[in-house]
């Protein structure tokens, strides 16, 4: 039912969306060959189901790409997760004179992560193209600003499984360098493992979803939170207010507050319409000061804006209690590790700019660090595609506060994915 949606949205308001095999795909989904959404549409994809099913992430997205590529005529590239696009424009960057000689050739390496029997199947799928192989090398030597709309002049629109919390960073980043002028569209919301709701409008800007009440039962809880709550249902909400959502999946066996906190935005007729707006579950907090997930972003946004030339590429943050002993003798505080493009170092003023920021937008935390409760924030560069060595070695974006297992955070810590 929500593939038929999100199919119909998509190809009312882009008509050549639906076009045979004119989507491309870049989603790693190990032992589960598919669409994202799951829906068995083989003339929809130019993309080889196989490839999304390897054991490595790297390669998975790398060989997709390379079939992205064979295809010239794109109207939609769709990928799971916007950290799965952001990466898969990264091999690109680094990769495109092997990419375009494979091309040329119609041929697929070998690497790590793909079995020589799936290399195989894969590669009776290609075919020698100097042209494309050409047109590739052409406009990769001129720079990568606006690369995807002049590798795929037909693309109409860049279609993510996630546009929200951590994600918002890689589509910020992809729209302001690769993706330049192209619409990005995140059809789905999903939270604690139910599918809640569609976004039946892939031309605004800021997605907003509608709660199909069959597919899980949403109750919610007014925010601020009063000293008694009472869940309301569906017809009992007011638009411009904040809510707590509460989900009872479909199978009804549990019931669970998820964290998230929505805004009605406005009706779909006498249906409410919701804009997601943070999650109450992804705070820093060492000494109860509780900064949310996306307030964190936005004063990291105001701080990068005073370093002349530099450009986020990712980051986490962790609280130093998580590191132990790493962390240093000093009172609790943050640390911060960025990868920036654009800038090699950051003096001491620049670096206590971040500090800076947090402390002018939320009182609490200046309180604690007037007061020597809360240490200095400590703020570490890290090297290129340190990041991307650590989605593939987690499988996924991680979010901030960055909630990693104890031997993740050391391999953070000891350099042996970060460095």
């Amino acid at each position: 039912q929500g593939s038929l949606l999100y199919l119909d949205a998509l190809g009312a308001a882009f008509p050549r969306s639906l076009a045979h095999r004119g989507t491309a795909l870049l989603h790693w989904s190990p032992g589960c060959p598919g669409a994202p959404a799951g829906w068995p549409l083989p003339t929809l994809y130019c993309t080889p189901a196989p490839a999304s099913a390897l054991p490595s992430r790297a390669t998975a997205l790398r060989v997709q790409l390379l079939f992205a590529l064979r295809q010239r005529a794109l109207h939609v590239l769709e990928a799971g997760l916007a950290a799965e696009l952001h990466d898969a424009l990264a091999i690109l960057r680094a990769e495109w004179p092997q990419l375009a000689q494979e091309l040329a050739l119609g041929w697929l390496r070998p690497q790590t992560g793909l079995p020589e029997g799936v290399r195989s199947q894969l590669r009776a799928l290609l075919a020698p193209d100097a042209a494309r192989a050409a047109e590739l090398r052409t406009e990769c030597a001129r720079g990568f600003e606006g690369i995807v709309r002049r590798l795929w002049p037909q693309l109409e629109v860049v279609v993510v499984g996630s546009a929200l919390g951590t994600e918002r960073l890689y589509c910020d980043a992809l729209r302001q360098v690769d993706c330049q002028g192209l619409p990005f569209y995140c059809p789905f919301y999903r939270v604690a493992g139910a599918l809640l709701g569609v976004n039946l409008w892939p031309e605004e800007p800021v997605a907003q979803f509608l709660l199909c009440p069959d597919w899980a039962f949403c109750e919610f809880l007014p925010c601020p939170a009063e000293e008694e709550p009472q869940t309301m249902l569906l017809d009992e909400l007011w638009e411009g207010r904040e809510y707590g959502l509460v989900v009872t999946a479909q199978s009804g066996e549990y019931r669970c507050r998820t964290g998230e906190v929505l805004r009605v935005a406005g009706f779909h007729k006498q249906y409410p319409l919701v804009e997601p707006v943070r999650r109450e579950s992804q705070k820093l907090s060492v000494r109860g000061e509780s900064i949310p997930e996306e307030q964190f972003y936005q004063s990291l946004c105001r701080a990068l804006a005073m370093w002349p030339g530099a450009r986020l590429v990712d980051y986490i943050c962790v609280e130093s209690g998580l590191l132990g002993d790493s962390s240093g003798p000093c009172a609790p505080h943050y640390e911060v590790f960025m990868e920036l493009q654009g800038l090699r170092d950051l003096s001491e003023g620049q670096r206590y700019k971040l500090d800076q920021c947090l402390q002018e937008d939320f009182p609490v935390y200046k309180s604690f660090r007037f007061k020597g409760s809360i240490g200095p924030l400590h703020l570490h560069l890290v090297g290129s595609g340190a990041f991307a060595r650590l989605r593939e070695a987690l499988g996924s974006p991680v979010p901030m506060p960055r909630v990693l297992r104890e031997e993740q955070l050391l391999q953070l810590i000891q350099g042996s994915i970060i460095s």
